[in-house]
């Protein structure tokens, strides 16, 4: 059965908007989802009725606060397959993910002469934290290439490992390319080596179902808000034997057992990492947001998206003179990154948004893989579940207009 998509439109108060008087057509999804209604009710209930700090307090308001925290925790670890709960740490998002355990896992595992290895395709978030800990520890970044469809090279790849690597840093999608890696192959060749593997699954948790225990990865991150939750809250997931013996990323209050001026004995796992007030409205909002699509099916959410994709990448190639298209993956989600001819991609957004078209257009992110490809930037179309192939047309449409005007 596919998607009730126009069922489902109506659940995002957003979509209806209107912009320069033109039914808003939202295709910049990789960088920031929508919201909808039952995640913004959650937000709303939660400071109207039980807003008050969490793990700290007798009375009634933050008992209910702690459950309703603990229990996102609960319900996120069961989403992606976590071994326990423990083992999920709140963060402000994928970047403070990352640079938690480029930061911890460093201090913990990382000599000098030690080696990281990334690849081509990376985000900064998971290029600029390994380069950070390279220069405080000494150690060498190894980068893996990709090949002309937009494919990690893996041959290159398993040559690189060698009992110097202590950890692969990999995206599970590239937001760029929209490349699917193949992660349970890349973390089989890292623990066979002797590496630890962690997995940026920003653009990868919104789209399909993941299974950290099936992945076998240490490490997994993602943001809220790319996944129809609010701004400012993200997950780490790591296996308990690292968490336990890595140190603290910050100081503070919900991190310790017990404070003297002379020493500091640090709380449990999850409440090691999580130092300070945590946003505990926006973490029932996520677990609300994940609830949501669990309860849509991700066979639906996956074949629908891919159609959507595949019908762009089509109606893209067939009507519009001298595009380019950058990735060319078999295994790709979401995302579409595209040239025409020699338009620069910042004039070419402007003008799609007085029509109502919202992409994105930039190095995304990702300049090094900019420099390989040879560009400045490309357009970027992004789809998500509430997306449409009618949207597709009026996207191709608006294109070939402006177009004209070059």
């Amino acid at each position: 059965m596919d998607v009730d998509v126009q069922n489902i439109r109506t659940d995002f108060p957003l979509l209806s908007r209107q912009v320069y008087g033109h039914p808003l057509v939202y295709f910049d999804n990789a960088a920031t989802t929508q919201k909808p209604n039952s995640v913004l009710r959650k937000i709303d209930e939660g400071y109207r009725f039980r807003n008050a700090n969490v793990h700290r307090g007798v009375h009634l308001l933050s008992q209910e606060a702690t459950e309703a925290h603990e229990l996102a925790r609960r319900q996120i670890a069961t989403f992606l397959n976590a071994d326990s709960s423990d083992e999920i740490i709140f963060t402000r998002g994928t970047t403070e993910a990352i640079n938690l355990v480029a930061f911890s896992f460093g201090e913990y595992c990382c000599q000098a002469g030690d080696e990281i290895v990334i690849s081509q395709m990376e985000h900064h978030s998971n290029i600029v934290p390994w380069q950070l800990l390279a220069e405080r520890k000494k150690i060498r970044l190894r980068v893996i290439p990709i090949n002309e469809n937009g494919e990690l090279c893996l041959k290159e790849y398993r040559s690189m490992l060698n009992e110097r690597t202590r950890l692969v840093a990999i995206t599970h999608v590239s937001n760029v390319l929209g490349t699917i890696n193949p992660i349970k192959k890349i973390v089989e060749f890292a623990h066979n080596a002797g590496a630890k593997v962690l997995v940026d699954g920003a653009q990868a948790v919104a789209h399909f179902a993941v299974d950290v225990r099936m992945l076998d990865a240490d490490f997994y991150v993602f943001s809220g808000h790319k996944i129809y939750a609010p701004t400012g809250i993200g997950v780490l997931y790591g296996k308990r034997e690292l968490l336990e013996n890595m140190p603290p990323y910050q100081g503070g209050g919900e991190m310790i057992k017990k404070v003297t001026f002379e020493k500091t004995t640090y709380n449990d796992l999850p409440y090691k990492f999580e130092a300070g007030t945590p946003d505990f409205i926006s973490s029932t909002a996520l677990a609300e947001a994940l609830r949501y699509l669990l309860d849509i099916g991700w066979n639906k959410i996956t074949t629908h998206e891919d159609d959507l994709l595949n019908y762009a990448t089509k109606r893209l190639q067939a009507e519009i003179e001298n595009v380019q298209i950058f990735g060319n993956a078999i295994e790709k989600s979401g995302v579409l990154s595209f040239l025409v001819r020699d338009i620069h991609p910042y004039d070419l957004g402007v003008m799609l948004d007085k029509l109502g078209i919202a992409l994105r257009t930039g190095h995304h992110c990702a300049q090094p893989l900019m420099d390989y490809l040879g560009i400045q930037g490309t357009m970027r179309a992004s789809f998500a579940l509430y997306n449409t192939r009618e949207e597709v047309d009026v996207f191709i449409d608006a294109l070939k207009r402006v177009i004209t005007f070059f």
